[in-house]
């Protein structure tokens, strides 16, 4: 069991529950917020937990967590919440707009419901852990404790965009979602059914694959048009986002951040550790840790089937947050807090690796080639810089881009195969030796590579996986870079995302570069319009040239050894 889970040394017995009753609030601008509550039968106070939802609190979010009453059973009042304009509340509902006053709202509120002891936990993933973060901001008194999971930092970088490219399939999937239910709660039905059925097969095919016919019908219904048309980072963005929010402290209030390696928000996941790390203002019975795991967004724990022991123990989210919540809110000393500030999950050693900092991306491995990575063997990688300069050709065909598989590119996220998609010839591959030994990556990475194309504008997707010795090609990390007109650096910077793996003997760490990965992003037309402006029709195929070698090193930057 991770050292973040609870020790019970005797397990308390369960408490009966109360029926639920659907209770509300008024925030301070005089709006309604509906609520279900779960109580123990018993005598009380108990500590509150709240759980904010934009996806409509009767689901009460149990594909990812127990529901309430397993708390509740467990010594808690717990608070299940539509946020402004979801399920039956009050208001219309704008991503992260209300949030921070909303929240620290609902947490006073909560603190004085009946048989609350006046202190609140709150917990959630994805938009439920940004609105915790948020709330936050406002500093209520009464909350001590939150558990925010797969939730990211910042709006634009983390659910908007990445590497200056939309998150098409990602953010088209939730802004259907969204647009769904604001439709069905003005009982629109044709509206409903159409933007319904999309949510089951995202209409990427359509003439303008980023703004396809159903969102530009009913694009009154959510923000996926601001979205895909404001201009960022900074502006209108900051006020959306905790990055902003919480740059003056967050008071004192322990937190938990759970990351998932298949999740597309876990940078932000991390550079909000650093940030809450160094703002925490409270006593020395507070605490910031991280736990990043073999998630995906979804909270489901996805294994690669490697050869040797058996997985190492994953607790649920459920096992996790009890612990934190009986350490900070009821003062149970099961040690919830124990061990370092950070712990990742190996992904192929299948064991939690404790770390004080995430190491840094400092240690090199240069790009070599014949001039043929785009056929098998023909790149590699290496330690020093090769003398003789070289290039690689690769055409991108915007009739068969390259697809997404596997990682955290959406969908298909997870520790998926990717050898089929590597043996492509629009895919530049660059291999390391055979390791002699076992090679534990566990930090930050990152990509400086040297690269023009014949068009204005053009993508580089850049994946760095394991090449196991039964021939699976397994992502371990990711990073995607659009280059607009006249934006272009030499080298550029690719982003990679952090890392913690175990390759074992025999096995070799290959790099993959291409110039799409749909529909995880917008297929680039080539020509520098806009993804909301492009049409099937109007994107060109676009010729990279990567070089390396001599005056042009490209290279690998993977984390400082141990």
């Amino acid at each position: 069991m991770t050292h973040m889970a609870p020790v019970i040394l005797e397990q308390p017995p369960l408490l009966a529950v109360r029926p639920p009753e659907t209770v509300s609030m008024r925030t301070r601008d005089g709006l309604r917020l509906d609520a279900d509550l779960y109580r123990p039968d018993a005598v009380g106070p108990w500590p509150v937990l709240l759980l904010r939802l934009a996806c409509g609190r009767r689901t009460a979010m149990t594909t990812q967590y127990a529901h309430p009453r397993w708390y509740a059973a467990r010594g808690y009042v717990v608070v299940v919440q539509d946020v402004r304009g979801r399920g039956t509340s009050e208001g219309r509902f704008r991503p992260f707009e209300a949030e921070r006053e909303d929240g620290a709202d609902a947490v006073a509120w909560a603190a004085s419901l009946p048989g609350s002891n006046g202190t609140v936990g709150m917990y959630g993933s994805g938009y439920a852990g940004m609105a915790q973060l948020l709330a936050l901001a406002e500093r209520p008194a009464a909350l001590r404790a939150v558990v925010p999971a797969l939730a990211g930092w910042d709006v634009f970088t983390d659910w908007a965009t990445e590497g200056g490219a939309f998150r098409l399939a990602d953010a088209m999937g939730w802004a259907l979602h969204c647009a769904a239910e604001s439709a069905r709660r003005l009982e629109d039905g044709a509206a409903y059914r159409a933007l319904l059925e999309a949510t089951r097969a995202l209409p990427l095919d359509d003439e303008i694959p980023s703004r396809p016919r159903v969102l530009r019908e009913y694009a009154r219904h959510c923000h996926y048009d601001d979205w895909l048309t404001t201009p960022g980072p900074g502006g209108s963005w900051d006020g959306l986002s905790p990055r902003h929010a919480l740059s003056g402290g967050v008071g004192e209030v322990s937190i938990l951040q759970i990351g998932g390696w298949y999740d597309p928000r876990l940078t932000g996941t991390l550079e909000a550790h650093e940030a809450l790390s160094g703002a925490l203002s409270g006593g020395s019975d507070s605490a910031v840790r991280l736990l990043v795991g073999p998630w995906d967004r979804h909270g489901v724990a996805a294994h690669a089937r490697t050869e040797g022991p058996a997985p190492s123990d994953v607790p649920s989210f459920d096992a996790l947050q009890l612990g934190w919540f009986g350490r900070f809110l009821k003062g149970e000393m099961n040690g919830a807090e124990r061990g370092g500030p950070i712990r990742l999950f190996d992904v192929l050693e299948r064991r939690w690796r404790d770390l004080p900092a995430l190491p840094p991306a400092a240690r090199s491995l240069h790009l070599a080639s014949d001039g043929l990575a785009t056929r098998h063997g023909g790149g590699a990688l290496r330690d020093g810089a090769p003398d003789e300069a070289f290039l690689d050709v690769l055409v991108h065909d915007p009739r068969n881009p390259v697809p997404a598989v596997g990682g955290h590119a959406v969908p298909g996220a997870g520790p998926r195969d990717r050898a089929a998609i590597d043996a492509r010839p629009d895919v530049a591959v660059y291999d390391t030796a055979p390791l002699a030994a076992p090679l534990t990556l566990s930090g930050l990475a990152a990509l400086e590579i040297w690269v023009e194309a014949d068009a204005p504008s053009f993508d580089v997707s850049a994946v760095l996986s394991a090449v196991l010795p039964d021939g699976r090609v397994l992502p371990l990390s990711q990073g995607h870079a659009r280059v607009e007109p006249g934006g272009e650096q030499r080298p550029l910077p690719v982003a990679l995302r952090a890392l913690c793996a175990t390759l074992p003997a025999g096995s070799a760490l290959r790099l993959s570069i291409a110039g799409s990965c749909f529909p995880a992003y917008p297929v680039n037309p080539g020509t520098g319009a806009e993804p909301g402006e492009t049409r099937l029709v109007d994107a060109q195929p676009i010729t990279l040239l990567v070089h390396g070698g001599g005056t042009r090193p490209s290279r690998l930057l993977l984390p400082a050894r141990d």
